[in-house]
C-alpha cells in the first residue's frame, strides 16, 4: 500500500520523502544564492556570515556563545574569528576574569557589511516566501518552531 501524499513525511518510501532530505534540497537551492552573494560581493564564507549576523544582534558576545549559535566547534569558530579579524570586520577583547574567553564586537565596517548583507538576504527570503499566503507563512513558522523543539528534545548529547 502506497502512503498518501500527506503521509509521505511520517512513512517515507524513498529518499525524496524524508523531511531532512527535502529541507536539505531547499537549503541547497535557495541557500546557494546566499552563498554566492556572500562570496562574490563581500568575500565572506557562510560561516563568516553566520558569525557576523549573530554579532550584529549580540554585540560583545563571548566566542563560546558564537560557537553555540553558529553550531560550530570552538576551533572552527576561532578560525572564523581570526579571518574576520584579518578582514577588520570584528574586534576581540579578552574577558578580564578569564583571558581564554573573548568578547567579540563588530567594527564599523563589520556593522555596515552585516546590515547591507542582511537586507539582501532578507530580499531572497522574501522572494522565497512570496509563494505562500500570510496564513501559510504563519503556519509554517509555527510548524518549524514545533519541529525544532522536537529535534532539540530528541537530540542525543554530544
Amino acid at each position: 500500500m502506497c502512503p498518501t501524499p500527506a503521509d509521505r513525511l511520517s512513512q517515507p518510501q524513498q529518499i525524496a520523502d524524508l523531511l531532512l532530505y527535502r529541507l536539505y534540497r531547499l537549503q541547497a537551492t535557495a541557500g546557494a544564492r546566499v552563498i554566492r552573494l556572500c562570496e562574490r560581493e563581500y568575500g565572506l564564507t557562510r560561516r563568516e556570515w553566520r558569525v557576523l549576523s549573530f554579532l550584529s544582534a549580540h554585540e560583545g558576545a563571548l566566542s563560546s556563545e558564537l560557537a553555540d549559535h553558529a553550531m560550530l566547534d570552538r576551533a572552527r569558530t576561532s578560525r572564523t574569528l581570526t579571518r574576520l579579524d584579518e578582514k577588520a570586520l570584528i574586534q576581540r577583547q579578552p574577558r578580564p576574569s578569564d583571558r581564554r574567553e573573548v568578547h567579540v564586537s563588530l567594527t564599523a565596517e563589520g556593522r555596515r557589511i552585516a546590515g547591507e548583507l542582511f537586507s539582501k538576504v532578507a530580499e531572497i527570503n522574501h522572494a522565497l516566501m512570496a509563494g505562500l499566503s500570510a496564513i501559510e507563512r504563519q503556519q509554517l513558522d509555527a510548524l518549524l518552531v514545533r519541529l525544532q523543539a522536537q529535534a532539540d528534545a530528541t537530540a542525543s548529547p554530544a
